[in-house]
């Protein structure tokens, strides 16, 4: 059991820190976000076919044609997910728009008790009002010259869009329950190829081998290992570990972006950013106010 939740623990933080890194590799590409999306979605296809052909997944009568159909409404949800988030870079930057992107599970929140009938307790609406103020000082906060980050605020709404499209297509795997999640990522990506192909110009290419090697490695690498890592985690851990090292994911992505762009968050940002990922781990852990209280009474 031990060395269960090791191999899980790995996988987990693996699967984060690839994520972490996707920032880096959206500014690099030096591709519109649509064609980003695209190659992802297309080199993800690819990767995911073979993990799924190996599975055994695609045999008939796998999934059935309601699941299908609540697949790729999960996948139409993901796609415009990347979409907002990647076009976000580039006016929040990585840090920012990562940070903002965490406010999903509140997303989540609102969407299950909406279609699910699930229950908003007085703690969720403590960390809900928390992370709403946390949110507050990022809107609040300046980029640290004035033109470094044009349209900060869009930047900001186009992160909030995407957790909510995130949130929607963690609403669709909630209804799939029972369907292997290796096929849900393959019906979701080779959705994404279906919907972003005709906005492809395939006269203007990349021509260039770096170029297509940072598109290849966020298809393969970005989605299709790190579905496999991320999948075995949650198989082989408890919930209350997984929510925690979820977090690795915009730490990784803050350090990444600081590392690589030289963008450090402003004093207010970094409070607002720590005010929304303590609120998003109190969502994520069941933590309750009395216990964020006495934490801070015991530091």
């Amino acid at each position: 059991m031990h060395s269960e939740v090791r191999a899980g623990t790995a996988q987990m933080a693996a699967a984060m820190l690839i994520s972490g890194t996707i920032g880096w590799f959206v500014v690099m590409s030096g591709q519109p976000v649509s064609g980003v999306v695209f190659w992802r979605c297309f080199f993800g296809a690819i990767s995911l076919l073979a993990v799924c052909a190996a599975m055994g997944l695609l045999r008939p009568g796998v999934i059935s044609f309601k699941a299908l159909g609540i697949a790729v409404f999960g996948g139409v949800a993901i796609v415009f997910n990347w979409l907002l988030l990647f076009a976000s870079y580039g006016h929040a930057s990585i840090s920012i728009a990562t940070t903002v992107y965490n406010t999903q599970p509140f997303m989540l929140l609102a969407l299950g008790a909406l279609f699910l009938g699930e229950k908003i307790t007085v703690a969720k609406l403590f960390w809900l009002t928390l992370a709403f103020a946390g949110m507050a000082a990022i809107v609040e906060a300046k980029p640290a010259t004035s033109g470094e980050h044009e349209g900060y605020g869009l930047g900001i709404l186009l992160a909030l869009g995407a957790a909510f499209f995130y949130a929607l297509a963690a609403l669709a795997a909630k209804w799939l329950k029972g369907t292997p999640p290796h096929l849900i990522a393959l019906i979701q990506v080779a959705t994404g190829v279906l919907m972003l192909l005709p906005t492809v110009n395939f006269s203007d290419l990349p021509t260039d081998g770096q170029s297509w090697s940072i598109l290849a490695t966020m298809g393969i690498v970005h989605t299709g290992l790190m579905y496999v890592l991320l999948y075995g985690a949650i198989q082989k851990l408890p919930i209350h570990l997984t929510g925690a090292l979820s977090f690795t994911y915009p730490i990784a992505a803050i350090l990444v972006d600081r590392v690589a762009f030289g963008h450090a968050l402003q004093p207010l940002q970094l409070v607002g950013a720590a005010v929304i990922l303590v609120a998003a781990a109190g969502m994520n852990l069941g933590w309750t106010p009395a216990q964020l209280l006495r934490a801070r009474a015991n530091s």
